[in-house]
């Protein structure tokens, strides 16, 4: 299973896309660039129970939910140095992968496309990924709101913040810790 996520990335790539399919990085690569501290790197797949799907779709507003989910757990030592997940999605009628890292307070510190299978001119920029830098389940993630738009790929976009949105509802139910549950706003 150590490779599966992987793998999927690129199960999904047919003839007919190949020319403008792009994997920028491999999941091993972009976990050991968002972590080069780390010790170690836990994987850990979720099999999600009914409550988990309902708490997650409550968050997301997504109602076709994945029942598995592999989150990954960085720590240097015995510090936990935070979360991440590779979420793979179609943003057209192709897909793409990207790695949303959590510091381990649940705020998003990086989103790196991994592998992009539509025609690239549908691709954001890195510096428009980068503007998921510091947002939480308390921003909206609206594209035109909080998120800024991309001309010509608001699929893409909204695809995105999609993603981003999931990998902060997976650390609100399945990863925050319950001492950061208790603690007063």
């Amino acid at each position: 299973m150590a490779g599966f996520l992987g793998l999927s990335v690129l199960v999904f790539v047919s003839p007919a896309s190949e020319a403008s399919a792009k994997v920028f990085a491999s999941q091993n690569q972009a976990l050991a660039e968002a972590f080069p501290t780390a010790t170690r790197i836990d994987r850990d797949t979720k099999i999600l129970l009914k409550r988990h799907v309902e708490a997650i779709t409550a968050i997301t507003k997504e109602t076709n939910q994945p029942k598995v989910v592999v989150l990954h757990t960085a720590w240097e030592g015995d510090v936990l140095l935070g979360y991440a997940h590779v979420d793979v999605h179609n943003v057209r009628t192709q897909p793409e992968a990207f790695l949303v890292v959590l510091t381990p307070e649940g705020n998003v510190r990086s989103v790196r496309i991994l592998a992009f299978h539509e025609p690239l001119d549908y691709l954001p920029t890195d510096s428009w990924y980068e503007q998921f830098a510091g947002k939480t389940l308390e921003d909206r993630l609206r594209i035109g709101g909080d998120v800024h738009g991309v001309v010509g790929a608001t699929l893409s976009a909204q695809a995105a913040a999609d993603g981003v949105r999931r990998m902060l509802a997976y650390w609100e139910v399945l990863l925050k810790p319950a001492e950061v549950e208790t603690q007063a706003p």
